[in-house]
């Protein structure tokens, strides 16, 4: 009985120490330091006793940008640089305005594989917000457009016209809007 009961503890014992799980290497914020030499992905945390209230607010999301250009629509970004508690946590986020017929032309962001829009359209003002949050604390922007028609060195004319089948003239007209 004395062995049984020695076996069954001594099974225990080494049960229990093969599922103790190491202390979690997260943390629930990291401050970015802007003013560290430190190198690392994003920026290295300031002391966590030094966060102040500042540290996670950003105050211009509540205004309307300037959308009397060409495109009719406005961009706000916010990101690490602008709040910086969002280090480390791998995620930015932007308000756009539109004007009446404005346009966001097509893009993409290359560093971003997910995210989440929210549109408001305000009939008094006729203008239109998205707040998008994208899963990247740099999600970059490739405009389309700038890319096939304005890019340096240039694409060529035929291969252009081919993509989109058309003629080679409606290639020249964009190509001379960059």
């Amino acid at each position: 009985m004395a062995a049984k009961f020695f076996l069954i503890a001594l099974l225990a014992l080494s049960f229990s120490r093969a599922r103790a799980p190491d202390p979690s290497q997260l943390q629930d914020f990291c401050v970015a330091d802007r003013t560290s030499q430190v190198f690392v992905n994003g920026f290295a945390c300031k002391d966590p006793k030094a966060a102040e209230v500042e540290d996670f607010f950003f105050s211009g999301l509540h205004m309307s940008g300037n959308t009397s250009n060409k495109q009719g629509s406005a961009v706000t970004a916010v990101n690490v640089a602008h709040i910086a508690g969002l280090n480390t946590l791998g995620i930015s986020l932007a308000r756009v305005d539109y004007a009446r017929y404005g346009q966001n032309p097509p893009h993409i962001h290359p560093r971003a594989s997910e995210g989440l829009i929210h549109f408001q359209y305000n009939c008094g003002t006729k203008k239109a917000i998205a707040i998008a949050a994208l899963s990247s604390k740099n999600p970059g922007v490739i405009t389309i457009t700038n890319a096939v028609f304005g890019s340096k060195p240039s694409i060529s004319d035929d291969i252009i016209a081919k993509a989109f089948q058309v003629d080679k003239k409606i290639v020249d007209h964009i190509q001379a809007q960059f």
